[in-house]
C-alpha cells in the first residue's frame, strides 16, 4: 500500500525539529545567552501564508488569523482570548509555557489555573479555570499608576512600561482578578548546591534564568545589579513580543485539549468572533463595569 505523500515530509519535520530542539539544549548547557539569542533570531523570520478551511484544525485557522490581523493597522485589532472551560482537563501546560516563553522566575506567574471541586459526594466534579491577565477595556489598574507605567497600547492591550514602573505596587492592589505579581528578583537555583560534572549545575542554570527574555520587544536580563524587570510589577501581556513576529500566544500553542482560542474579534470570520458569539459564552465580574476581553464558555 502506497503511504500518504505527506508522510515522508511531516516525519522528515518532526526529525528535523527534535535535532533542533537538542541543539538548542546542548547549547544552552554552554552558553545560555548565546543559545536564547539564537531562538530569537530564528523566530524573527516572517512565517509563510497559511491557507485554512473549516475542515483545518483550530491552530491552523487561529494562525491564518493571526496573519489576517497583522496586515491591518494595530488601531483596528481587537485582541481576545477564548476559553472552553468544559475542555480545560487541569494539565497546566498553559502555565509552564507561559513561564518558559517569558522566563518567569519564582512568585511571578501570569496564567495560573484554578481547581474547584463542585458537588457532593459521589456525584462531584472538578473545574479547571485558567485566568491569564483579562486585558479589561476598562482596567482599574490603569488610573491608579502614579507614574503611568500602565496604560493601553494601541492595540488594546494592558502593558507595563518596565522603566517608567516605580514598583509601587498600587495596581496589584486594584486589580479585581488578582492578574499582576510583583517581581521580587528571586532565582529558581539560589542556595543550590553546585553539580560539577553535570550538563547543567548550579552556574549553568543560574546563567539561564539571567539570560534576556523578549517581553514587548525589549531584551530584559536579570541583571546582578537589580535593574528591570526585578523590581516591576509584571503581568500577562498576550505574549505581544510573539504576536509581532505572527506567532499565537504560548499558552495557545501548547493547550493539549484545544481549550484556549485567540484572535482578532473585529475580525467576522476569526474563530474567536464565532465562539463569543454563543449563547454559552461568559466573562468574570462583568458587574464591575471592567469589560474584559478574556471569554469563557461554560
Amino acid at each position: 500500500m502506497n503511504k500518504p505523500a505527506n508522510a515522508t515530509l511531516d516525519r522528515r519535520g518532526f526529525l528535523k525539529a527534535t535535532g533542533a530542539a537538542l541543539a538548542f539544549l546542548t547549547a544552552a548547557s554552554a552558553d545560555p545567552e548565546r543559545a536564547v539569542a539564537a531562538v530569537s533570531t530564528a523566530t524573527a523570520v516572517a512565517p509563510a501564508p497559511i491557507e485554512a478551511g473549516p475542515d483545518s484544525d483550530v491552530l491552523i485557522r487561529m494562525q491564518a488569523d493571526l496573519q489576517r490581523a497583522l496586515q491591518k493597522p494595530a488601531s483596528q485589532r481587537r485582541w481576545v482570548m477564548v476559553l472552553d472551560l468544559r475542555k480545560c482537563v487541569g494539565c497546566h501546560a498553559c502555565t509552564i509555557s507561559c513561564v518558559a516563553e517569558n522566563k518567569l522566575p519564582p512568585g511571578v506567574v501570569y496564567r495560573p489555573v484554578l481547581e474547584e471541586e463542585i458537588g457532593t459526594y459521589p456525584n462531584v466534579i472538578r473545574r479547571f479555570t485558567p485566568k491569564p491577565c483579562m486585558q479589561c477595556d476598562n482596567p482599574p489598574c490603569v488610573p491608579v499608576c502614579p507614574v503611568n507605567a500602565t496604560y493601553k497600547n494601541e492595540e488594546g492591550v494592558v502593558v507595563v512600561d518596565y522603566e517608567q514602573c516605580i514598583g509601587c505596587r498600587y495596581c496589584v492592589t486594584a486589580c479585581p482578578y488578582a492578574s499582576r505579581t510583583f517581581d521580587f528578583g528571586q532565582t529558581y537555583t539560589k542556595d543550590t548546591p553546585v553539580a560539577e560534572g553535570l550538563i547543567v549545575g548550579q552556574t549553568a542554570a543560574d546563567a539561564y534564568e539571567r539570560a534576556a527574555n523578549f517581553e514587548y520587544g525589549a531584551q530584559w536580563a536579570r541583571e546582578e545589579n537589580e535593574a528591570s524587570p526585578v523590581g516591576n510589577v509584571r503581568k500577562c501581556h498576550f505574549c505581544l513580543h510573539r504576536l509581532k513576529e505572527g506567532m499565537l500566544p504560548a499558552c495557545t500553542t501548547t493547550c493539549i485539549g484545544r481549550a484556549t482560542y485567540f484572535g482578532d474579534a473585529n475580525d467576522p470570520d476569526s474563530v474567536v468572533s464565532d465562539l463569543i458569539a454563543s449563547p454559552n459564552i461568559m466573562r468574570l465580574k462583568e458587574e464591575l463595569g471592567t469589560e474584559p476581553r478574556v471569554y469563557y464558555l461554560v
